[in-house]
C-alpha cells in the first residue's frame, strides 16, 4: 500500500504537520499523524480531542469509535473531516439528541464538538468543506492564539511505514 510521502504533509498553516498522538496510536495510517493520502477516503485530517458527546454523535451516525480498543473521551484522535463537519452542522438541528437545545454552535460548544489542534490538522481538511475560520473557532488553547504549544515539536515520520490502516468507517 502506498502512502502519501510524509514530507508533503502540511498543516492548515502550510507548515510541517505536527505529531498528534501515539497513545492511542492515531491517524489513518496509524503513525500518530492526522495525515491523509490517496487511500484515505474519509480524510482523517482533523486533529481533535474526543468528547463523550462527540463519540455519542458519531455512534448515532453508524461509526462507533468506542469499538477501537482503548479509545474513549479525552483521547486525541484523527477525525474524519466529513464527520467533524457533520457534527458542527447538526448543531443547527434542534431535534438532534446530542446537540444542546437552542441550536447553533459557538466557541463554547466544545463539549459536543471536539476541539481542534491546528498544527496537527492536515491542510486537506480545508479542501474538504471546512474553512480556516471554522477551525479557528474550535481551536484548542494555545492553538487559538496561534501558538502550537508542545505540538510544534515535530517527530519524523518514517516514509513507507503505516502501522496499519484504521478500521473505522466514515
Amino acid at each position: 500500500m502506498a502512502t502519501k510521502p510524509s514530507n508533503h504533509n502540511l498543516n492548515v498553516f502550510k507548515k510541517p504537520l505536527a505529531l498528534f498522538s501515539k497513545s492511542p496510536m492515531t491517524g489513518f495510517y496509524r503513525d500518530g499523524y492526522c495525515r491523509s493520502g490517496p487511500d484515505d477516503a474519509g480524510n482523517h485530517a482533523v486533529a481533535g480531542v474526543l468528547t463523550k458527546e462527540f463519540l455519542d454523535f458519531s455512534a448515532s451516525r453508524g461509526n462507533n469509535l468506542r469499538q477501537v480498543p482503548g479509545l474513549d473521551e479525552g483521547c486525541k484522535w484523527c477525525l474524519c473531516t466529513a464527520r467533524w463537519k457533520e457534527a458542527m452542522e447538526a448543531s443547527s438541528g434542534a431535534n438532534d439528541p446530542v446537540v444542546p437545545k437552542g441550536g447553533k454552535w459557538s466557541a463554547d460548544s466544545w463539549v459536543v464538538l471536539s476541539r481542534v489542534f491546528l498544527h496537527a490538522t492536515d491542510q486537506s481538511a480545508l479542501d474538504n468543506g471546512i474553512t480556516m475560520d471554522t477551525l479557528k473557532k474550535f481551536a484548542a488553547e494555545p492553538e487559538a492564539a496561534g501558538g502550537g504549544g508542545a505540538l510544534e515539536k515535530k517527530a519524523p515520520i518514517t516514509p513507507g511505514t503505516t502501522g496499519g490502516i484504521a478500521k473505522e468507517t466514515h
